[in-house]
């Protein structure tokens, strides 16, 4: 840190110094320092308690509680030269206690605190003045999950910052404010630096712990995705068994289809379960483009009479722009409601079996036609 000695168009290095020599102590400097000036942690907050040891069965005391402008309980902890190994552990557990604490908790935290500091302040006025609420009635604090933590010390082991930096990554609020003394002559001075996350990447991080947290969820919700599919078959597979050996050979997995041969290279009979619907289909690929719309066209020609004998209208589709070409009957139905597997899986069994008797000898017929004359030169 430099002192600018604008006469002489110079700087001049200040002393780098520590607490511990300079006969500071935590709690009475660093502690009343931040008390009485919070905004020098690059906010507005209210200090609503000093040494605050309102937990049940516990005699730890917390440094400072505070609210922010949103309304969150903000748990600050100071050391002095050196965090120790275990701050980041004790913030959390004060930060989990003071998950409990309701608005009208955290009013009487703040009354006491004032009456002790303050004597005739009101809490909740200065609540609403502070959240910009006209009413009481409106406060509201300690929503949810949503208690931060601020660290401020002289230094961060690297246990703490790593800590920190992970805990980070589930989207909890944690700071950390590195403060650092430096002298001249009789003068003395502070710098109060947020070194994690830093101040111009804060937003970002704050980004990306959302997006990890989203990932996370994604990740968790698929397992159970997978997991109800894995369920739906095993009940499917066997049902679909007792009147016809098509997928005999097939076992149970967790994609969202299951699909068998229809007789011919390249055309397969498909059951698909998606949250809006069960279905059945006969999915051409063969291979290549030209091939999957010869086969397709030309079932599509006789799209009547096999309708008729399926019994039901069907969807054909051509896809165009892509290789493949469908042809399905579906109904509305969820993979993921149990409650719908019953009917959804009677539907499908039927229809499979109706598909298979339907499909599976024109489609060999019109594949010979096409290899045939595929043979015949020019």
């Amino acid at each position: 840190m430099f002192k600018i000695e604008k006469q002489e168009n110079r700087i001049e290095r200040l002393s780098p110094r520590s607490f511990m020599e300079l006969g500071f102590k935590e709690r009475a400097h660093l502690q009343e320092w931040i008390a009485n000036r919070p905004d020098a942690l690059g906010e507005d907050l209210l200090i609503i308690q000093k040494e605050f040891a309102g937990f049940s069965d516990t005699q730890e005391r917390l440094d400072l509680l505070a609210i922010d402008k949103q309304g969150s309980l903000v748990i600050i902890e100071n050391k002095l030269d050196d965090t120790g190994r275990d701050v980041t552990w004790q913030a959390l557990k004060y930060a989990s206690y003071c998950a409990r604490l309701a608005s009208d908790d955290i009013r009487d935290i703040f009354q006491s605190y004032l009456d002790r500091h303050f004597p005739g302040a009101n809490a909740e006025e200065q609540l609403c003045n502070f959240l910009d609420k006209d009413e009481y009635q409106d406060v509201t604090l300690n929503k949810g999950v949503t208690q931060r933590i601020i660290l401020v010390a002289a230094n961060f082991r690297k246990e703490v910052t790593s800590t920190v930096l992970w805990l980070s990554s589930f989207n909890l609020r944690i700071q950390c404010f590195k403060v650092s003394p430096f002298s001249q002559g009789d003068d003395l001075f502070l710098t109060v630096d947020q070194i994690i996350p830093t101040k111009d990447t804060e937003d970002f991080m704050i980004g990306l712990a959302a997006k990890a947290q989203t990932e996370v969820k994604g990740v968790e919700a698929e397992k159970t995705r997978h997991a109800l599919r894995l369920e739906f078959w095993t009940l499917l597979l066997p049902a679909m068994n007792q009147k016809s050996p098509l997928f005999r050979n097939l076992s149970p997995r967790t994609t969202n289809y299951i699909g068998t041969s229809a007789g011919s290279r390249g055309v397969s009979f498909t059951f698909v379960v998606t949250s809006t619907v069960a279905r059945v289909e006969v999915y051409i690929d063969a291979g290549a483009e030209g091939q999957n719309e010869r086969i397709f066209d030309a079932l599509l020609s006789d799209a009547a009479a096999i309708q008729t004998e399926f019994g039901e209208e069907l969807v054909w589709e051509r896809l165009e722009g892509r290789r493949a070409c469908r042809i399905k009957s579906e109904r509305p139905g969820n993979i993921f409601d149990r409650e719908q597997w019953p009917a959804m899986i009677e539907y499908m069994v039927d229809a499979m079996i109706r598909l298979d008797q339907t499909f599976r000898g024109r489609v060999a017929d019109i594949s010979k036609r096409i290899a045939l004359a595929s043979s015949v030169p020019g």
